[in-house]
């Protein structure tokens, strides 16, 4: 079940590991698994962050809906572009 107000994800980028919640969504680290949901992606299903990663992902505003927030693409330690996380403050 996807949360109203969490981060949604393009599954595009993803491998199959990240979309599945395997890997970290962010550096694709398995090992340990990535206990942090930060998002999800279509569907519903959740994406998940290692703890070093899950600090560096903006936090949803109070009451926007996930349709409407900027979708993030994960792996090779990319993050969000400074202006979609400017706007998310």
């Amino acid at each position: 079940m996807t949360d109203a107000n969490e981060l949604a994800f393009d599954p595009g980028p993803l491998n199959a590991d990240q979309r599945h919640g395997d890997a970290c969504v962010v550096c694709r680290k398995k090992w340990p698994r990535p206990r942090v949901r930060v998002g999800h992606v279509p569907g519903g299903g959740g994406v998940f962050a290692c703890d070093e990663c899950a600090v560096i992902l903006p936090v949803p505003r109070e009451g926007t809906r996930s349709e409407e927030a900027p979708a993030y693409a994960g792996g090779s330690g990319a993050v969000p572009v400074p202006a979609q996380v400017a706007a998310r403050r």
